[in-house]
């Protein structure tokens, strides 16, 4: 018996489609490491949040196995490449609806208790518990009001 794929990449692209049909901007959240190739100048603790609208990328593929696509980050165009398991989120920047996922991540004290970060991971739709982060790259919109701060990490919380 052959192993079913993962449903991962198709709910990424899912909620994407949602997130577009619904005129919202798809944001993703990922948790960096040396397979992922981003400009490491915007990663902040270990993650960066990136603007995967249309209008912020050039030939975005959402793939079963990664996430690619060419993006302007201070006006220099760059190449990114996220593996599909290296995504913890995908949602809507303007209510913060969408989809956490469980992202193994290196810990810094190996067996130790989970931390305040691990307790935002959680697997189904999602409602914002704090403002959501602006996404990496230029920022080509004026800010919503009462949008995020540049930096800030998405806090999401388990719909029951």
């Amino acid at each position: 018996m052959s192993e079913l794929p993962s449903t991962k990449p198709y709910l990424l692209r899912a909620i994407y489609e949602w997130c577009t049909d619904a005129g919202f901007t798809p944001y993703v959240a990922v948790a960096v490491d040396e397979t992922v190739r981003v400009p490491l100048e915007f990663v902040k603790n270990g993650e960066i949040v990136l603007n995967v609208s249309a209008l912020a990328t050039n030939r975005l593929r959402i793939g079963n196995d990664a996430i690619e696509f060419q993006a302007r980050f201070g006006g220099v165009p760059r190449d990114v490449y996220v593996p599909i398991e290296r995504v913890v989120a995908i949602y809507a920047r303007e209510n913060g609806q969408g989809m956490a996922f469980d992202v193994p991540r290196p810990s810094s004290s190996a067996g130790g208790p989970p931390t305040a970060a691990d307790s935002t991971r959680a697997a189904g739709p999602l409602l914002p518990a704090a403002p959501l982060p602006a996404p990496a790259g230029d920022g080509t919109r004026p800010p919503t009001p009462g949008a995020p701060r540049p930096g800030e990490r998405p806090r999401l919380t388990r719909v029951k």
